[in-house]
């Protein structure tokens, strides 16, 4: 029970560095932001923070990495597990601030030789599921998996960027949901694209769907520490 409640609080309290890193980095970009300002958001002592992040480049790396972790139900087509990598991000974006952060440094140009950028293991991820699309007969034969991931990627941070411009991503799950039905059709086979669940409100059911997973993965895990220690008898 100590053990399990330690790692609760340490999954906390590193969470909550994330975000007040994410906010400081938002506010006044990598360069100009300090730990000790991160500290101040946090609310953590230095020694909590350091367990977790030994450096600020460590802290942006970090924001950028949690674009690329976010958790997925697995899908039965390959396809709408491609789509639905973009439509969850699209919905966390106006929502989560490590999210926003994370693509935001991605693409300072200055910044990114420091902590790297999310776009790299988001193109990987997304070939990767194209690869065994293509493998399963799911999408057209003259798609190239790496090309098509390239594409996706710079066209939905584009898409992402102008809907920031313009609305402050109030619409970036429609947005990228229209860009999903102009671009998908030209990879999917028919048959898949008939399938296929390209709504604006998608991602947000993947993410309740998501969040009631975790509770009752955590529920389970409680519930079993919780289960007393059987005491053998004397003979």
């Amino acid at each position: 029970m100590v053990s399990l409640a330690r790692q609760e609080r340490a999954v906390r309290t590193r969470r909550a560095v994330l975000e007040a890193a994410a906010r400081v980095f938002a506010e006044y970009g990598y360069a100009t932001a300090t730990v000790s300002d991160i500290l101040k958001v946090a609310g953590v002592t230095k020694g909590a923070l350091y367990f977790h992040f030994d450096s600020k480049e460590a802290l942006a790396r970090g924001v950028v990495e949690a674009q690329v972790e976010l958790p997925l139900p697995p899908q039965e087509l390959k396809v709408q597990e491609l789509v639905d990598q973009g439509l969850l991000l699209a919905y966390l974006l106006p929502r989560d601030p490590v999210v926003r952060a994370g693509a935001v440094l991605s693409s300072d140009p200055l910044g990114r030789e420091h902590y790297g950028s999310a776009w790299p293991a988001l193109i990987e991820r997304s070939a990767r599921t194209l690869t065994e699309a293509k493998e399963r007969g799911e999408i057209l034969g003259h798609v190239v998996p790496q090309q098509t991931a390239e594409l996706l990627t710079s066209t939905f941070h584009g898409v992402q960027l102008f809907s920031q411009l313009e609305t402050g991503l109030a619409d970036v799950n429609l947005r990228i949901s229209v860009l999903y039905e102009h671009l998908i059709p030209t990879i999917a086979m028919p048959a898949v694209l008939a399938r296929l669940d390209l709504a604006p409100d998608r991602g947000a059911r993947l993410y309740a769907q998501t969040e009631a997973a975790q509770m009752e993965t955590a529920q389970t895990e409680t519930e079993g520490a919780e289960q007393p220690t059987p005491v053998g008898t004397a003979g």
